[in-house]
Formats: structure tokens, sequence, C-alpha cells
């Protein structure tokens, strides 16, 4: 009887005496748990294909609804040959004509077999491949995913996992006690067991996995932020090109950035060093001058390099037509921008770990592929903001004859265009007027929409301007361009992004694919190219609320995982150690109210004691508050004594030139830290101010570097001068 015992017929064996179904019940839904987790996962990377996604979802959620005994499904081995088959022969297609590549079709392939593994699993086997399938799952999940919502995933699936296999085992255990219940050994204590086991099963298992999962992530944490990542830059080997931005390069379809804008996706996150936020600018990618009907494009040719010194590129210092400000900013790019530098303004400086920039046709600055690094870029730039409304201080240079010619070029176009340019700009008597009415028109006669066309059209110009009119912004800008140049105006398309939205949060200003944008430059005789945007606003982009509150949050999240997680390295982790050691402070002054519990107790002893006591503790504190500070206020002092009679030391005149510093700062001036002294002092605007400043730079330099203790009296003379100006 008992070599007849089989065990392949279930899952755990045909049951004597079946175990308790919470518990196999339990282990299923944990399995499946495991398995949602690492979908999810690989979903939110980005690289999961569509109909991929929903086919698993669906087989997920047919799983789920077996499992509670909602439904009843049972696939015939035969059913799952056919698939198989049928499969077999759709790879080479998809490897070929659809996915064309081999990883995603070997992608298509795993999946598929995790959908017929999901829909049939009923052995140990079947279940032991579900979990390999998880883990691949959740690992290719690591190598894609940079969001924090690949933690929160992960603490999931760890959950999930140690249900799963804490289950499995108790499982495993009831099925060898009801064999041997089977084979009449220890009967009465196997069938104690089974019964005693089912009583809140689930809820004292689900207790210990949540316990376990908190004492892993209490333990890892320590080494996570102890061990800084070294072997990000070793996993970018592994990983695919991620997906990129389309509208950013030398080519632009008319609908590409229509697309763009139905992704909600951060593209960069821009930090003003003046402390506030960049609302009222556009972020400028490059400009395309060309136009055959449905594509904008740059003529072929090479790009300029343009090499950095010490990790600053040095553009156009000085060169400004219109009156401006100067605009100092931090640009950090996520992983889905392209390769071009999006900027504000008129950039004179950009500090970028880069050894070159190349500077396009259309003036747009990239950095090469092959400096490139894992995770994005980050420079800083030095701009001017030029007021393009403002009066010209220095007429600008003709446009010369070639460069004229290309951006008059104009394919051959629906003859309503021409009359209909004509008409707009009727009664404007110079070019800043004609473009003027031209965006005036564009902003007021046509709607704006993201509603993509629903099939090609032979000209998707004329079709927007007298068919359909609205679009997005590419129409706009395309139209109002084509128009200037039926007028003999030249213009180009420029592609870009619009200013983001400012989050508290973080002091960051986040900039989606959502805020995608195009606009036109015209050339205007003697001012330039001057900016114009012909599309109106969006109806529906000024809604606020919850939606929009906890997008913020949600980005405030992910730019701490970037920071603190993906990008932690040795230099984070000291700034983590100083954050440390001051909460470390803080958290001594708790120790205060134990002291003084302990003088109440001194005191009812003996109160002259206590008091005395009490003067000690309180000197003790006061000098452990004040003493520094006093120190660095004698040390300050003793320094300026020694400078004003010639005998400084080099540290001295350093402490005078951070002295200037502070009260240009209150005056609202700020030095970016990639510009030297002297480069500062040649960038604030000609003035009395600016007169002092240089002489104090010129002073500071002779006493820090040439060593001429003479020149320190000198700074401090122009040091009082700066602080008595009004």
């Amino acid at each position: 009887m008992a070599a007849r015992v089989k065990t392949r017929g279930t899952a755990f064996g045909p049951w004597a005496q079946a175990p308790p179904p919470v518990a196999e019940r339990f282990f299923e839904f944990s399995l499946l748990g495991m398995l949602a987790s690492g979908y999810f996962a690989v979903v939110l990377s980005g690289y999961l294909d569509w109909p991929t996604a929903i086919l698993t979802l669906a087989a997920l959620c047919l799983r789920f609804l077996t499992t509670a005994g909602v439904l009843s499904v049972r696939v015939s081995g035969k059913a799952v040959a056919a698939a198989a088959l049928a499969y077999a022969g759709f790879y080479p297609l998809d490897y070929l004509f659809f996915s064309r590549g081999f990883l995603p079709a070997t992608v298509h392939l795993v999946f598929f077999v995790a959908i017929v593994k999901l829909v049939t699993a009923r052995t140990t086997r079947d279940y032991a491949f579900l979990k390999l399938i998880a883990g691949m799952e959740l690992l290719a999940a690591a190598l894609l995913s940079t969001g924090i919502s690949f933690f929160v995933l992960l603490a999931l699936f760890l959950l999930f996992s140690i249900a799963t296999f804490s289950s499995g085992e108790v499982v495993a255990s009831l099925q060898r006690v009801a064999l041997e219940t089977t084979l009449g050994a220890r009967e009465t204590a196997a069938v104690r067991l089974a019964r005693g086991g089912q009583a809140g099963f689930s809820r004292r298992l689900g207790s210990f996995s949540v316990a376990l999962l908190a004492g892993i992530l209490i333990l890892t944490g320590g080494m996570f932020f102890v061990l800084p990542r070294t072997a990000r830059a070793a996993l970018q080997r592994f990983v695919p090109q991620r997906y990129h931005l389309p509208g950013f390069s030398n080519e632009v379809t008319l609908g590409d950035i229509g697309e763009i804008k139905q992704r909600s996706t951060a593209v960069m996150h821009i930090r003003s060093y003046a402390g506030d936020g960049l609302l009222a600018v556009h972020w400028r990618g490059g400009a395309l001058s060309q136009f055959d009907g449905k594509h904008w494009f740059n003529p072929p040719g090479a790009d300029e390099p343009i090499r950095s010194e010490r990790g600053v590129v040095t553009l156009r210092p000085g060169r400004h037509w219109r009156p401006g400000h100067s605009l100092a900013y931090q640009v950090v790019l996520n992983d889905i921008a392209s390769d071009m530098l999006f900027y504000a303004g008129t950039p004179e400086t950009i500090r970028i770990n880069a050894p070159l920039l190349s500077r396009t046709h259309g003036e747009g600055l990239r950095v090469p592929p092959r400096f490139l690094m894992y995770g994005g870029l980050t420079y800083s730039v030095y701009s001017y903001m030029e007021d393009e409304r403002g009066t010209m201080v220095t007429a600008a240079s003709p446009l010369p004859a070639d460069v004229r010619a290309e951006h008059l070029q104009l394919p051959p176009l629906d003859p309503r265009i021409p009359v209909l340019a004509r008409e707009m700009a009727s009664g404007a008597s110079t070019e800043m007027e004609q473009a003027r009415a031209l965006e005036n028109h564009l902003r007021s006669d046509y709607g704006y929409t993201l509603q993509l066309l629903s099939s090609e059209v032979a000209d998707p110009l004329a079709n927007f301007l007298f068919v359909r009119k609205k679009g997005h912004c590419e129409y706009f800008a395309s139209a109002m361009t084509v128009m200037l140049r039926t007028l003999g105006v030249p213009a180009r398309v420029v592609t870009g992004f619009q200013s983001g939205v400012y989050n508290p949060m973080t002091g960051w200003q986040v900039v989606r694919a959502s805020d995608a944008h195009s606009w036109v430059e015209a050339w205007i005789s003697g001012r330039g190219w001057v900016t114009f945007d012909p599309t109106p606003p969006d109806p529906g982009g000024s809604a606020q609320g919850l939606f929009s509150r906890l997008s913020l949050l949600l980005d405030a999240a992910d730019q701490f995982w970037e920071n603190w997680v993906l990008s932690y390295d040795f230099e984070r982790q000291i700034v983590l150690a100083a954050r440390m050691q001051q909460s470390g402070r803080r958290l001594h002054l708790n120790w205060i109210d134990d002291m003084g519990s302990w003088l109440d107790q001194a005191s009812a002893a003996g109160r002259t004691h206590a008091v005395g006591i009490l003067s000690t503790l309180g000197s003790a504190i006061v000098l452990l508050l004040l003493g520094p500070g006093w120190i660095k206020w004698l040390r300050r002092r003793a320094g300026l004594l020694r400078a004003s009679r010639g005998q400084g030391q080099a540290s001295d005149g350093t402490l005078l030139y951070r002295r200037m510093l502070a009260e240009l700062e209150r005056r609202g001036i700020q030095k970016p830290a990639w510009l030297t002294p002297a480069e500062f002092a040649r960038v604030i605007p000609a003035s009395r101010l600016a007169s002092l400043v240089g002489d104090l730079t010129a002073a500071y330099n002779q006493f820090r570097f040439g060593r001429r203790g003479e020149a320190a009296p000198r700074m401090i003379r122009l040091l009082d001068q700066i602080e008595k100006l009004p």
C-alpha cells in the first residue's frame, strides 16, 4: 500500500488528510504577490510594451480570481502545447518585424512563459518555476529602474518572498505529516499538529513576515548608507540605451512634440542660485532652419567643438545687444532627456564634467555621446537674459547672405498660405510689426489641442491653417515661421521646454515631458534674433489641486532617491556623516532634562551646593555655545589689525574677500562658484560698486598670491567704501 503512494498529482501531492486550506491559499496569494511586485517594477521602468503588459496583467488577475475561488479555470495540456507551437512560429516574426531586436523579442518570450505558467500552474515544479520568474522580473527592474517606485516594490517583493517561502515550508511540513498519517505513523501527533496550525494562521504568519522585513530593512539600511555606490558605472554596460525623447535632434516631424506632451515624466530639474523659481523662461534646445512640408531639419554638416578649461566652457562673454540681467542656475537632466543641453537666455559660461561640447547648426549645445554618463547630465550655467522689447544698446550686425537665404527657404506651399500671411500682416510697416501681427492672429484665431491627427494628411500645415484650425505648438510655430518667410523675414523653429513648475518642497523647478514646446525666432533687422511664441495657452494646463500637489510630493521623493541612493558616493557620504553629527549634537540637548532632575535632587540635599553646580553648568553651556563664535571673532579682529599694519597673512586676505562677498550678497549680487575672483569682477554691471570690487579684487590677488603685504590696508579701505555705498 505504501509503495503505491504518489506525490505528483497536485501541487503538494494527493493529501490523504488535506492540510489546512488557509495555509495553501496563503502560499498561493503570497506567490502571486511576488509575481505582481516584479511585474509592476518592470512596467514602471518603461521598457515593457503595452500589449505584453496588458496580457500579463490579465493573467495575474485571472490567477487571483482562481485562487480566491471566484473562477475555476482548467487549461488542457493540448491547448498549452498548441500555444507553445504557435509562439515558436511567432518568435522569428517578432524578432524580424515587430520587436526588431533580440532583447525585446526574448523579453516577450519570457513573459509568454510566465503567462502560461500563471494560468496552468498546479505542481510543485510549476510553483518553483514561478518563483524563478518573479526573481528574474525584479532583477531586470533593478537594472532598468531609477525611481523611488522600485524601492517600494522591492520592499513589497521582500515581504511577499518571506511570506511565500515561510508558508511554503509550513505547507510542505503538513504534507509530510499527512503522508505519515496515511502510513499509520504518529497519527495522533500528526492530526493535532495539522489542526492546531489553523487558528490565526494568516494573521500570525503575516505578522511574522512584516517583522522579519522590518529587521532586514533596518540591518541593511546601515550598510546601505555606510557603503557608497560603486557598481553603478559598471551596470550601464548591461543596461540597454534608455528611451530618449524624440523631437530634439537635427530632424523633427510634425507631431513629434505632440506625442512627447502626452507624457508626464520629469525631464530635468533646475535650481536658481538666487534661490527662487524660474517661471517666465523658455529652456532652449536647438533651432531648425529647413522645411520640406512635413519635417524640420538642419543641413548636414559637422558640429563645432568647444573645449572646456578645467571643466568650464566659455561661450560669449560680454556680447549684449539689449539691456537685461544675469542669471545663474544648475540643471540636472534625467536619463530620458537627449544629449542636448537646455538653457535659458544667452549662456556665457557653462560648468560641466565633460572635456568638450559641440555647437550644432542651430546654435544648440550637445555633449558628444562618448562623454555621456549613466544617470543623466548635470551642469551649471551663467546666462544673460536680454529684454527683447527693450531699447537696443548695440545694433545687431547684418545677417550673412547665405544664412539669410537658408532661413528664407520654402518648400512647395499651398497658394493660400502666402495670401493668409499678407492678410494677417496687412497694415504692418516694419518686420517687427509683421511678426507681432502674425503672432497675435495665430494666438487668437486658432485653438490649442493635444489631440493627434487620426490619420496622416498630405499637407499638415495647410490642414492646420484652413481645415482643422487647432493643434499644438509645432503647428503654430511652423505656420508662423513659414508665413514670415513668405513675407521675406528670415525665421526658424526652436525646440525646447516651457518653464515648468517650482517645487517648494525641494527648492528645484521640475520640467516634465508635458512641458515640451516649440516657438519661433525671427531675424529683425537691427535687432537680431527675436523670440516669438504664437501658441495660445493650454486651456487645461493651469489646473491645480490634489493631483498637482501629489505630483510635487512624488517628484520630491524621486529627487531624494536619485541624490541619496542612485548617486550616493563618497562626497555625499561625508555630507550625511556631517548631518548625522549635527543631529546627534541636537539630541544631546535632551540630556539637559536628565541633568535638571539631578540638580533638583542636589538642591534638596543642599541649596547652596546646587546653586554652585547650576552656575558652573550655566557657564559651561554659555562657553560651549558662544565660545567658538567669540574665538572666531577674536581671530578675525586680530587678522584685521595685522592686515592694517601690512603684516597680515594670506588667510587674512581671504577673510577680507569673503567679507566683501557677504556685502555683495546683501545687495543681491552672488558670486557663482565656478567663476574666479577676476572673472566675477568683470561680470558685475558697470558702476561705482563694480569699480570698487575690481580694485579690491586686484588688491586681493596681490596680497593673497603675490605676498605683497602693502595691499592689505588698501583692501580694508576699499571694503569700507563698499560698505558705505548707498
